[in-house]
This record gives structure tokens, sequence and C-alpha cells, in this order.
């Protein structure tokens, strides 16, 4: 099925119109960044007729993508379609932002405020979305693999489940040829990459105060066998890790490929089957 993008500020809830699936593209007025906020929304079939509240998926993309990549180069309206129409996943909104700070608050744009404060609020006061944690899930690859396992350690409360396909959570830095050595999040005032700052930045910083706490996000993970970056090393050092503390809730996927879409399209459904697992279903109808 081919998808339709359209471009509208949203104002009030809306409805998607056609009772079919729908992949539209969206901005709102973001306090925090003081600019217009993109993102891509799906819709599921029987929405526009639809009077319940659903779960939400935010789905992010790598450095230096943006909100449309999902749709338009990793098959999200053909997978989410399919996992639906089989019940493998319950009928859901996926949003798709963009930032331009490798979900962080970089020395470009404080992306994760903007997230956190704007996003996350303005989807749920917009679209009928299920309003508690067990209505959100979070995934996304390479770069946005490791805005979601920032995210997750960072605010637990906040989401239920999440997966990261692919992520780009080098430690101690980034290998020479990784786009973080030329992403304006991580430059100083000399165009100058920041060590301090990505180190600063980095899950680590926040990985103890998430296994000190209360809250477990289940997580998966999942790498190509031959990803030029060796995040397949970097994912299996944090799955080991994370194994000690949560060992029912992570798992780890080694495929083959590299550091492609062919990988990501691929590995789109399991990571979407495992999040959903956790996740409310539609709830209820809508006030009056």
């Amino acid at each position: 099925m081919k998808y339709a993008i359209k471009i509208m500020i949203v104002i009030g809830l809306v409805s998607a119109g056609a009772n079919a699936s729908e992949v539209a593209h969206y901005e709102f007025d973001s306090e925090t960044l003081g600019t217009p906020y993109s993102y891509t929304l799906y819709t599921p079939d029987g929405f526009a007729e639809s009077n319940k509240r659903y779960p939400v998926m935010y789905l992010l993309h790598g450095s230096f993508g943006n909100e449309n990549d999902w749709a338009s180069r990793g098959s999200l309206q053909k997978t989410a379609d399919a996992l639906i129409a089989q019940g493998k996943i319950p009928p859901a909104l996926i949003v798709m932002p963009g930032n331009q700070s490798w979900w962080v608050d970089g020395n470009n744009e404080p992306a994760a405020t903007a997230f956190i404060e704007d996003l996350l609020p303005h989807i749920e006061s917009t679209w009928p979305a299920i309003r508690e944690r067990e209505g959100r899930v979070i995934g996304g690859l390479s770069a946005g693999g490791y805005g979601t396992i920032n995210f997750i350690f960072q605010h637990p409360d906040l989401f239920v489940a999440g997966a990261a396909l692919s992520p780009a959570i080098y430690v101690p830095l980034p290998p020479e040829h990784s786009s973080a050595w030329r992403h304006p999040a991580y430059l100083d005032e000399e165009g100058n990459f920041s060590e301090e700052r990505w180190k600063e930045l980095n899950y680590p910083s926040y990985i103890d105060d998430y296994m000190a706490g209360e809250e477990v996000v289940p997580l998966y993970i999942n790498s190509g066998d031959h990803d030029t970056f060796d995040i397949a090393y970097h994912a299996t050092v944090l799955y080991q890790a994370l194994r000690e503390h949560q060992p029912n809730q992570v798992e780890l996927r080694i495929v083959d490929g590299d550091h492609e879409w062919n990988v990501w399209e691929d590995t789109l459904p399991e990571a979407m089957e495992y999040v959903f697992r956790f996740a409310s279903r539609p709830l209820g109808a809508l006030p009056e």
C-alpha cells in the first residue's frame, strides 16, 4: 500500500480521514526549540471511525536523517499494516519525529528536552493517545538507537519498552569514520569534536541511576554482524550489563548485515512485536 505524505499544522484532535492506514507529515510550534517541530505520523486502518485511545510508538531516525526516513526507506507503513492485520501488534499510532542533534541536548539544539517536554505532551493532547507509561514505547536506528537507550535510562517512568536497532552507543568514543565526529551536536565553538561532550551525553552517564531505580524497561537490541562501526561489540557490552540487571527483560540479536537499511527494515517487525508485548491495547471511548 502506498502512503500519502501531506503537510499540515495540527490544531486539536485530527482524524486520519480515510478508512485505511495513513502516513502524514505534521508540525507544531516548539517552545524549547523556538522553531516548528516536524514529525511524521502513522495512523492505523479504522482510525477515522474509532473513538478509542491508542498506544504510541516513538520511532527515531539516525544521524543526519529526518522524520520521513522510516516511512520512505524503512517500509514502516507496510510493516505496521501487516503486523496489525496478523494480530502481532495492536492498532497503534507511530510517531516518527525529526531532530538535528542526535536526540540529545547537544551543542546545536536541545533535542532531548524538546522531545520530552514538547513532543510527548503535543502528541497526547492532539491525538487520541494513551497518556500513561503503559501506552508509550520507543525505538530507533543508529543515532536513534542511541537516543532510545538514553531516553529509557533517563526517563524509565515514561516508556514501557524500547528497541535499539544498531545503536550508535560507542564507548569510550565513536570510531573515526562515524558521523558523530562531524555532527554539530558534539562540535565545540571552534568546530572540533568534543570528547568530553560525547562521554557526558552517552548512556554510561545514566545507566547507574537507571539500575538503581525501581522501574525496569524491557529492551530489544540488535546489530548487523558486519556492522562497519563494530556496533555488534558495543551492543553486546550493553546487553551483558543489562542481562545482570533484568535477565528476562532484555534481548540481543546479531543478524546478517552491515550498518544499513536492509538490517533495519528486516528487523523492524521483530522489534515492534517485542515492544508492543508490553504495551496497552487500545482503550475505551474518548470522552464526549
